[in-house]
């Protein structure tokens, strides 16, 4: 390499924009999708942020390191247009990595007040969020710093999971089965406007959330299942959940509780693709357990996702 290129864009990109065609994609520092790392938000549409807390999991435990896992395995998604989209996110959008949430892993109890100050200061300059879990509760603290900037929000969620079960305890429990419960309850998304998708376990109080559960996703097939997702959110604002347990354990073991029966990649995918239009303004991916993986299948569908999560980011910037 010629000394007129910059090696390492993780730290050397001069600009938030564009491919990684000047070094090999897997080397270097593993950014997410190898973007610039920086806690400048001057100028940035969405900022990548990892959560690497886990514990609020009631199974296995180990989604404080998806994070590092899904980086690594997005090194080699950062050189070319992802497919099917016809829009590239990385040529339309000013993406930067910011880091990973810090918090006092010794108090766990502060954790989650410690994540809404850290969501909280990104939105507050007025740039949206991806991120990467953790377990699936860190999406409660990202919400309510979503709330307080953006009122009630519609909520797209898709899991194994409905993380409804009703808890009388009180909205201090740090579990992450009961988050969207106390969302709801608080008044951070509204669950009349909000769909649940891939859902394969039992709970008899489901509240008032649209839900396409896994069956209905295998019989309906992912344009159906888009087109309903548009109809109940219209043009609210949405923010996007994706616990990885929404797929098959056949696409990906590495998650803390697994279930049978679910969507397979590209299923998830389309159903992604089939939601390009809708108003997002915040998404995460979470619940992967790299000790779990094989072969990193796990987190390489993760890191595609989240892709597809900022071709959405793209594609609602096109529309404005």
């Amino acid at each position: 390499m010629g000394h007129d290129k910059d090696w390492d864009n993780a730290f050397t990109a001069k600009d938030l924009r564009g491919k990684v065609t000047h070094a090999p994609s897997y080397a270097g520092a593993l950014s997410f999708l190898r973007r610039k790392y920086s806690k400048n938000l001057a100028g940035v549409d969405v900022a990548v942020s990892g959560i690497p807390f886990d514990t609020a999991t009631s199974n296995r435990p180990g989604a404080r390191f998806g994070p590092r896992a899904i980086r690594a395995i997005s090194s080699s998604l950062g050189w070319g247009r992802p497919w099917p989209w016809d829009i590239d996110p990385l040529e339309v959008l000013n993406i930067i990595d910011y880091g990973d949430c810090e918090f006092d892993y010794g108090d766990p109890a502060s954790a989650p007040a410690a994540i809404t100050r850290y969501f909280s200061k990104i939105l507050e300059s007025g740039v949206a969020t991806l991120a990467l879990g953790g377990d699936h509760f860190v999406t409660f603290p990202v919400l309510k710093a979503y709330a307080e900037q953006h009122g009630p929000l519609s909520l797209v969620h898709f899991d194994a999971h409905s993380d409804t079960w009703p808890d009388d305890g009180g909205s201090e429990r740090v579990d992450h089965g009961t988050m969207f419960y106390h969302a709801v309850k608080q008044g951070m998304i509204d669950d009349s406007q909000s769909v649940q998708i891939g859902l394969r376990t039992t709970n008899d109080e489901p509240m008032g959330f649209n839900i396409l559960d896994a069956n209905q996703v295998h019989e309906l097939g992912p344009a159906e299942v888009a087109r309903r997702v548009h109809e109940v959110v219209g043009q609210r604002k949405v923010y996007l959940t994706f616990d990885i347990d929404c797929l098959d354990p056949s696409c990906a073991p590495g998650t803390g509780t697994p279930v049978v029966g679910g969507l397979s990649t590209y299923q998830a995918r389309e159903i992604i693709r089939g939601l390009a239009g809708i108003n997002i303004v915040g998404a995460d991916i979470v619940e992967v357990a790299p000790a779990y993986d094989v072969g990193e299948i796990t987190a390489f569908a993760a890191a595609t996702l989240a892709l597809d999560f900022l071709c959405l980011f793209a594609a609602r910037k096109g529309h404005g």
